[in-house]
């Protein structure tokens, strides 16, 4: 063998030896390894083993303990239902002995009134008896039956009833008049002096400040374009005159004279015044002063601490501010008259608020446009029996004038009160009210023919300024119209001096671009 080889042999062979030896070690480094990790894992199966058993054994006493606490508190309610039992059954045995007992009592005490009924009896038998005898004897005496002594007994006790009474009706009737009439008295002149009020008379005239006379030119307008487009738009006649600082504004309706007043100031606050700008503010302002008057309404409703009211009549009390009875304000006359019959009722022990309502609404009829044929007062009834007022306090708005009869004692409290604010000095002017009737009368007369869409009266009642629409009434129909209403008006009404007819017809075209 040649030494390479042999070196390469033992190279291999040695090689081959240390691989041996190295498995030989690391297997038996493996298998103690192994055995540790064995042990290992055996002591710790162990250790969660004993862990466990003590979890579990700790879950069963908690489970045993909650069981036990859960069959006591079972127990308790039982012994606790029992006890309750207990206390029914001998409360039941106690009464079951009370009833028997009081039968019993209720037996005896049966006994004792049959007893007694039969001794009563007896002693009723044995008093009829001795009676019978007695008037047998009586009769034989007086010569009569007891049926005629009775009757005679009877017809002297009428007579001497008849004349006691009789004397003592009168008696009470002059006492009853004398009070009646002292109290009525006491209490009519302690409302009058708890409720006295300023007593004011409106005019037809409202004055419109200015600031300079330039403004007088802008209203007046091209030929007079604007203050014509103003006039057909209020209803309201505009004096421009030689006044400095002022505008006079006519018109014997309030309303349309505030609506005048205010058109004109939005206007000249502006400073546009041409006629479309002029009617669309006037329509504007019409708006605005409805809500004021519904605002009016309410506030008065408040302010008197009435409530519940229909809206409608709120409206119709908030109108009242802008209307007059004989020249005086119709809202403060109302406001008086409720206050005045809630100061009455009050007195007299009636219900106060009921007859401040009736007070307050008693009017309404006057500011209505419903009806007009119809009396105010019977207006106002019907008004407030639509709107779900009370019955008498619709009795009360319908017979304050004596038209309808009063079924309510509120009634005679408005009536009295109305009676009592109208009559203080100066509260009312019949001139006044004849003159806006007046008015009013020749409004409703143009504006009954058709093709009239609007009618005004100014110049106080001089002039009637009639407008009618285009399409319905033609040039020659205007001037015939003029004639026709100039005619009726002299033969149906009665006024001083003359009165001009003026026809308008005008003739729009409008369009919308969009």
């Amino acid at each position: 063998m040649s030494p390479i080889l042999a070196i390469i042999l033992g190279i291999v062979i040695g090689a081959a030896a240390a691989l041996g030896a190295y498995i030989f070690f690391h297997r038996r480094s493996l298998n103690g390894k192994k055995e540790a990790i064995l042990e290992q894992a055996e002591r710790d199966a162990e250790a969660i083993k004993k862990e466990k058993i003590i979890q579990a054994k700790e879950k069963f006493l908690q489970l045993k303990s909650e069981h036990e606490q859960h069959v006591n508190e079972k127990n308790q309610k039982l012994r606790e239902a029992e006890n309750r039992l207990n206390q029914k059954e001998n409360s039941l045995n106690q009464q079951n002995a009370e009833l028997g007992r009081r039968l019993n009592d209720a037996e005896n005490a049966k006994k004792s009134l049959n007893a007694q009924r039969e001794i009563l009896e007896k002693k009723a038998d044995e008093y009829n008896r001795l009676s019978l005898q007695v008037n047998r004897q009586l009769e034989a005496i007086a010569g009569m039956t007891s049926e005629e002594a009775r009757n005679m007994l009877v017809e002297n006790m009428k007579a001497e009833a008849r004349t006691a009474a009789q004397a003592y009706i009168n008696d009470t009737m002059d006492e009853a008049r004398l009070n009646a009439a002292r109290e009525a008295k006491r209490i009519v002149i302690n409302t009058i002096q708890r409720t006295a009020t300023e007593t004011a008379i409106e005019n037809a005239v409202t004055t419109f400040p200015i600031d300079n006379d330039e403004i007088k030119g802008r209203i007046i307008g091209r030929e007079g374009r604007n203050i014509r487009a103003l006039e057909a738009a209020t209803g309201v006649e505009i004096v421009v005159d030689d006044t400095p600082d002022a505008i006079l504004l006519s018109a014997f309706d309030p309303v349309r004279r505030e609506v005048a007043r205010l058109a004109l100031h939005q206007l000249v606050v502006d400073g546009r015044i041409h006629p479309a700008r002029i009617e669309e503010v006037v329509t504007k302002v019409r708006k605005q002063l409805e809500d004021e008057i519904l605002e009016t309404g309410k506030r008065t409703c408040i302010d008197l601490g009435i409530h519940g009211m229909n809206i409608e009549l709120v409206k119709l009390i908030g109108r009242m501010k802008y209307r007059s009875s004989y020249g005086q304000n119709l809202l403060q006359h109302s406001r008086e008259v409720a206050n005045i019959c809630a100061i009455m009722a009050s007195e007299l022990g009636l219900n106060p608020k009921v007859a401040k309502r009736a007070g307050l609404l008693h009017d309404i009829g006057k500011v209505s446009e419903d009806d007009p044929e119809l009396p105010h007062a019977l207006l106002g009834a019907k008004l407030a029996e639509q709107y779900k007022e009370r019955p008498e306090i619709c009795n009360a708005i319908g017979s304050h004038h004596e038209e309808m009869e009063m079924t309510s004692i509120i009634s005679p409290l408005v009536l009295v009160g109305d009676a009592i604010s109208g009559a203080r000095p100066g509260a009312r002017r019949e001139v006044i009210e004849s003159y806006i009737k007046r008015l009013k009368d020749m409004e409703n007369l143009a504006g009954s023919y058709q093709g009239v869409t609007k009618a005004y009266a100014i110049q106080a009642g001089r002039e009637l300024r009639v407008i009618v629409g285009a399409e319905e009434v033609s040039d020659e129909r205007a001037g015939a119209l003029s004639s026709e209403i100039a005619q009726k008006i002299q033969e149906e009404m009665t006024y001083p001096g003359q009165v001009k007819i003026t026809v308008i017809r005008e003739t729009r075209s409008v369009a919308f671009a969009k």
